[in-house]
């Protein structure tokens, strides 16, 4: 019966504190805008068997290969007589889902580790944030890559890597959020009323502390997309025939000055995705900021 009541009065009060956020979030233009761009992308993400051909994505065919765009292929044939816009179209898929799984695992491990330092503090937090502060000290790139390189380059292999180069920063930002609400004085008296520690984390710190922790993530994902993209062209990331954005930069790179439509397209998708996602968590900056009420 607790849990159905807290379940209530957390739903309640996330259904109120939505409201008021879309109400802000649509005053952002510029948030409107990479909204729009996301919508698009993902909208190409989940609907792409019906946009485009999925046989075409490895199909060669050597009569219409290094086509420039036309009404038949409009981005263009790549070396091997490819379609390049139905790779792109799927493409988007393993993209978006790099991203958004990799920034997610990376939220839970880290997240997981910043809250317990936070509210336990003491030794616990000492150990955990010295852990933090070594691996912080390898440059996330090169950390994912020795994940990779020691792995083996697959797709599954590089959601690890990028998630676990990018958990300290993650349990940074969730350990400096728990902080600046566990000391407040409703988490003191849930805590002198013999509230249990995980009904505190779940009912009183995580809600009002949350902010913070959406607008990091939403703008990692644009991060690990990128840092995904670079893994990739260099071989170390998705691996070809798979349509990986990255991976279709790096198959472009040879004809980048004869057929630069190759290397265009998939660069416009990275810019276009990176920067919507960016546009995205400046809104929520200020959208879930409690200091700008209007």
């Amino acid at each position: 019966m607790e849990f159905i009541e807290d379940f209530t009065i957390a739903l309640q009060r996330f259904i109120k504190q939505f409201k008021e956020f879309w109400r802000r979030l649509k005053k952002n233009y510029g948030a409107m805008i990479g909204l729009v761009i996301l919508a698009g992308i993902f909208f190409c993400a989940v609907f792409a068997n019906v946009i485009a051909d999925e046989v075409l994505v490895v199909k060669q065919n050597a009569s219409i290969r290094l086509q420039g765009p036309s009404a038949e292929h409009w981005f263009g044939t790549d070396v091997y007589g490819r379609d390049i816009f139905t790779r792109i179209v799927f493409g988007s898929r393993i993209s978006l889902t790099i991203g958004i799984v990799a920034a997610l695992s990376a939220l839970l491990l880290g997240g997981t580790l910043g809250a317990t330092a936070a509210f336990y503090g003491k030794k616990i937090d000492e150990v955990i944030m010295r852990v933090m502060d070594m691996l912080m000290a390898i440059p996330a790139t090169l950390l994912a890559l020795s994940i990779v390189a020691a792995l083996g380059a697959s797709m599954t292999n590089l959601l690890i890597a990028i998630s676990f180069a990018n958990m300290p920063s993650f349990a940074r930002l969730v350990r400096s959020a728990v902080l600046s609400v566990v000391e407040m004085e409703y988490v003191e008296a849930a805590r002198a009323c013999g509230t249990s520690d995980l009904r505190i984390i779940f009912r009183e710190i995580i809600p009002n502390a949350i902010g913070p922790i959406i607008v990091q993530t939403t703008q990692s994902i644009s991060g690990m997309i990128l840092e995904a993209s670079g893994l990739s062209f260099i071989g170390m990331g998705v691996q070809v025939p798979n349509p990986e954005w990255g991976a279709m930069l790096s198959e472009a790179r040879e004809y980048m000055r004869t057929y630069p439509y190759m290397i265009i397209f998939p660069g416009i998708f990275i810019i276009l995705t990176a920067l919507s996602f960016n546009l995205l968590g400046d809104g929520l900056t200020d959208s879930l900021d409690p200091r700008l009420k209007d």
